[in-house]
């Protein structure tokens, strides 16, 4: 994972509230435990036509929001089954994050885990990012803060844990690993006593 600490970017408005893991990334397509190549199947069946091609009601396939890496998602994105592939998609399709008001729990906590900022904001805020498509942010995770195009900030909390690993560029397994020595000689001094 590589790690976290600026983002800068336009926004791509996605409204619409409720969008679920199946929709970021439909159930048939889970068959696989990597994450290269989930990006072209991401939002699939809202993202295409029946017949393969662009879907131009889709808001991500307007050309003002290609090369977008921030989302401004409607309430209570990323609901639904708790699969880890909505946020290896959404991160292999370009997103590094998605604001919100309301994301669910158990798709956040993967998000987080896996490198994509999952930022919760007020509704004031998120209502005028989302009337304001291809505003230009800027997140500083280090400041916990989005920068306005006109000066202005917007705050965010993150979880004091998952911020040190985006920040470091590491997951759960690699925190350990990084302490594996005080692991080893804690674990050597109770086996002594």
């Amino acid at each position: 994972m590589q790690p976290v600490t600026r983002i800068h970017s336009r926004t791509a408005v996605l409204p619409d509230e409720n969008i679920d893991t199946d929709r970021i990334i439909p159930a048939r397509f889970l068959t696989t435990t990597t994450r290269e190549g989930l990006g072209r199947l991401c939002f699939n069946d809202w993202r295409y036509l029946p017949d393969g091609g662009d879907n131009p009601a889709f808001p991500l396939n307007r050309p003002e929001a290609k090369g977008c890496a921030i989302v401004v998602a409607g309430r209570n994105f990323g609901c639904g089954s708790s699969r880890e592939h909505a946020p290896w998609a959404l991160l292999d399709y370009g997103i590094r994050a998605v604001l919100c008001s309301e994301i669910a729990d158990i798709f956040r906590n993967n998000a987080l885990k896996n490198g994509l900022l999952a930022i919760v904001i007020s509704p004031a805020e998120h209502r005028w990012l989302l009337a304001n498509p291809g505003v230009e942010l800027s997140i500083d995770l280090q400041g916990q803060y989005i920068a306005l195009p006109d000066g202005g900030r917007i705050g965010f909390e993150l979880e004091p844990f998952a911020r040190h690993c985006l920040l470091h560029g590491v997951d759960q397994l690699g925190y350990l690993l990084q302490n594996e020595k005080s692991i080893a000689h804690y674990e050597q001094q109770e086996q002594a006593a």
